[in-house]
């Protein structure tokens, strides 16, 4: 798997470096983390990795497009490996779990904006907000 990782960055013009695959090896298995969690992931596998080189690491695999960072509104940013698909999110308002939503197959009715102002639409954040499973079979929810 790591040559895979290896691949996708020399395919975004990045030099291969241990933090780099660390930290994608770390968005492959867990979506949605923030960059706390990044990092505790990556240091405990490579102890000696700085906190500063994750977050320029995750700054730069950002940039070339290899991560996304998510914003949910009153919610720490997120950090995820899937990338180029124009997927969505549903987010907790009670733990903040977040899932992945697919767009709709065919025509993406997403990128079709009422008023486009002239701009040329490759992509739309869409957020999705409810309470999750876990979250609504508490005691507390009925």
């Amino acid at each position: 798997m790591t040559s895979d990782l290896e691949a996708r960055l020399r395919a975004a013009s990045l030099h291969v470096t241990r933090p780099r695959l660390a930290v994608l090896a770390a968005l492959r298995d867990h979506a949605h983390v923030d960059t706390d969690t990044v990092i505790s992931l990556v240091r405990a596998e490579h102890p000696t990795v700085s906190h500063q080189a994750v977050y320029d690491v995750l700054r730069a695999l950002t940039v070339a497009g290899l991560v996304r960072r998510i914003e949910p509104a009153g919610a720490t940013a997120r950090y995820e490996a899937r990338v180029g698909d124009n997927h969505h999110h549903l987010v907790c308002r009670s733990c903040g779990a977040i899932a992945d939503v697919d767009c709709t197959p065919g025509h993406a009715p997403c990128l079709t904006a009422s008023d486009d102002h002239d701009f040329v639409i490759d992509e739309a954040e869409v957020v999705y907000w409810g309470v999750c499973p876990d979250c609504a079979a508490k005691p507390s929810r009925r």
